[in-house]
């Protein structure tokens, strides 16, 4: 049998520290197990050796059920992507109220007991999830998934809604799983890979999801043939060029031209556009050379003329692929056979700067652009709407950067100075900003209790659209919001601390307003964050938790200040790297209220610290970026 082996993110884990402690460990102890394969970067180590090396230094927990279990389906003969989906069916059949047909595997039937027993903890979908998250975890030679917040993005600019989606390759189900989060109705998948579409299948099963992943080729051996879906999301794989070219010369799916041996990528454009009915959108996660390469230029160009290709958005290096390489979204649309072909195309230059906090004004420039295609749409260095003919060029380059207009001598000027004058106001701020804290003079330790308790004791309630009890999580009705026009505070908004900035859209179900001083939290986010709502006029958006205080028992900023701490962190999530988060497990201390809001008012003043700072920083690197390019430039003189 292999022997188990563990990264050093899965040692931090195992006995719950950060991986810097690990680290420590390694340089500290000679005893400490040597690394028995993976890289010098990212080692792994003996799985026994380390549980006996932190076990005689008094490092190991009680482990929990989960992780025992997950800890037996990593090191068997058959891959974790099998084994994990041989437990999948199982809980899937838990799911259904009764056990597979089918005779189970050796290996597993010795574990029946503890699938049956974590079945029976946290129900078949969430312990299906739980040993997900523990297979998808980042580390040496694991699977590379799109993250969660990119598939979130690929999903709004889709505008899936409640409609049919297809990911034509699936992978592991990222995608697919990001569109039945924003309410799709139906979900299609195609893998290569058939222990990745089991696993891709299951998830959306187990969520009763309509629709199904089916194992093959999709470029040779396309499963849905024929079928039209109202939007296709798809991360392609890249640089294959045994893609089928030859005996696929002839296909219909080429509208727009037969795709060169050396661009799959446009055989994956075209194949998601044969997919789509009228008016439907696909996104497709694209190498940038797609987008200036000289082989496909006569292909990018039908698909401008054609008003099929229109925007591309530059993303931040690292976003979706593991090795910091920057990549591009391209957003396609079928056009209508009676439509006339729109005079511009928008560019997105989104590349500098965490895709979270991107995504928003990303999503604001495309709703812009589809609002008014023809409209000279442009923010200047960020997104323009360039007209299709300036595009048609010999090179036919769509590469965002390339085609953002220049500042002038006298815009360059008035932003360097404007940049400046607001940089120096937010720094002389900072002192008044930082709150008074002193070290006390006795002991302060008081006893905590779990958001969970205060739920059931009245002095919190936990409010949630649908979307949210779709996902397995709880919530009480409210009243739907009196009006539609009203903004919707969105995941990215509480990461990046902006005003709201989402738009309501009819088919995603209840509008839920927020209130002053009620408390969002983020399901899937990389840190625990907690935000006070200060206005009114907005409304509840997905993945968020609203968490409403009694202000006669509970203060809404010493709630935040306590939820977003790193021990909350540890205790509410469950993975590593994008943390999904079960804020009922989250602890807070048991204070009178006269105390909470002392120190409610210091948490208050830590987040106004905190949105100054990180204001300092963006208008920094403006201020950088601005003053370099004028000197450079000859627009700006010492």
């Amino acid at each position: 049998m292999k022997t188990p082996t563990v990264t050093a993110a899965e040692i931090a884990r195992l006995a719950g520290v950060g991986r810097a402690a690990v680290s420590n460990w390694r340089k500290r102890h000679p005893d400490f197990p040597a690394p028995v394969g993976g890289s010098t970067a990212s080692p792994e180590f003996d799985l026994i050796q380390v549980e006996q090396w932190l076990r005689g230094q008094g490092k190991l927990p009680e482990l929990s059920r989960v992780d025992r279990l997950w800890r037996h389906l990593a090191a068997p003969t058959q891959t974790p992507a099998s084994a994990l989906a041989g437990v999948g069916t199982l809980l899937l059949a838990r799911h259904r109220g009764g056990r597979p047909a089918h005779k189970v595997d050796t290996h597993l039937s010795t574990l029946l007991p503890d699938i049956d027993a974590l079945a029976d903890e946290l129900g078949p979908q969430a312990a299906f999830d739980e040993l997900w998250q523990r297979f998808s975890a980042p580390g040496p030679g694991r699977l590379f998934a799109t993250p969660d917040e990119l598939a979130d993005l690929m999903v709004g600019l889709a505008d899936v809604g409640e409609g049919s989606v297809l990911d034509p390759a699936a992978g592991s189900g990222a995608t697919l799983r990001a569109a039945a989060r924003a309410g799709c109705t139906t979900a299609y998948g195609q893998e290569l890979d058939p222990d990745l579409a089991t696993l891709a299948g299951l998830w959306l099963a187990l969520r009763d999801v309509p629709g199904e992943v089916r194992p093959g080729d999709s470029l040779r051996a396309d499963a849905f043939g024929g079928h039209t879906v109202d939007a296709v999301v798809c991360h392609p794989p890249f640089g294959v060029t045994n893609w089928g070219n030859e005996e696929l010369g002839y296909d219909p799916r080429w509208e727009y031209g037969v795709p060169p041996r050396t661009e799959p990528e446009l055989a994956w454009v075209q194949h998601a556009l044969a997919h789509l009915r009228p008016g439907g959108h696909a996104v497709l996660l694209m190498p940038p050379a797609a987008a200036g390469r000289r082989a496909g230029r006569r292909i990018r160009a039908e698909l401008l003329r054609r008003g099929a290709l229109r925007a591309v958005v530059a993303l931040p290096s690292g976003v979706a692929a593991p090795h910091g390489v920057p990549l591009h979204l391209w957003v396609l649309r079928r056009p209508a056979s009676d439509a006339p072909a729109p005079a511009r195309a928008l560019l997105i230059d989104a590349a500098e700067g965490d895709v979270a906090e991107l995504s928003a004004r990303v999503l604001t420039a495309w709703h812009a652009f589809t609002a008014a295609p023809d409209a000279e749409v442009e923010e200047a260095g960020f997104a323009r709407a360039v007209p299709v003919i300036e595009l048609l060029d010999e090179e036919v380059d769509l590469t965002p950067a390339r085609r953002q207009p220049a500042g002038g001598v006298e815009q360059t000027g008035e932003q360097l100075v404007r940049t400046r004058e607001r940089l120096a106001a937010i720094v002389g701020d900072l002192p008044a900003l930082m709150p008074q804290i002193s070290h006390p003079t006795e002991g302060s330790a008081s006893p905590a209790t779990s958001v969970a308790d205060l739920i059931r004791g009245g002095a919190l309630q936990l409010l949630g659209p649908a979307r949210i009890s779709a996902a397995g999580q709880p919530h009480v009705d409210v009243p739907p919001a009196a009006g539609s026009g009203s903004p919707v505070l969105t995941v990215p908004d509480v990461l990046a601390g902006v005003d709201a900035s989402g738009q309501v859209d009819d088919r995603l179900g209840q509008e839920i307003p927020l209130a002053v001083g009620d408390v969002v939290v983020p399901m899937v986010a990389s840190t625990l964050t907690a935000r006070v709502v200060t206005a009114e006029g907005t409304l509840l958006g997905r993945n968020l938790y609203l968490l409403r205080p009694n202000p006669a028992a509970l203060d809404p900023w010493f709630l935040a200040g306590q939820l977003r701490t790193s021990a909350n962190e540890k205790q509410a999530s469950s993975l590593s790297g994008t943390l999904r988060f079960d804020i009922r497990r989250a602890q807070v201390r048991r204070l009178p209220l006269d105390e909470q809001r002392a120190h409610g008012e210091a948490f208050r003043r830590l987040a106004q610290f905190e949105s100054a700072i990180r204001q300092i920083a963006l208008l920094g690197t403006d201020f950088v970026r601005l003053a370099a390019d004028g000197l450079a430039g000859g627009q700006l003189r010492p």
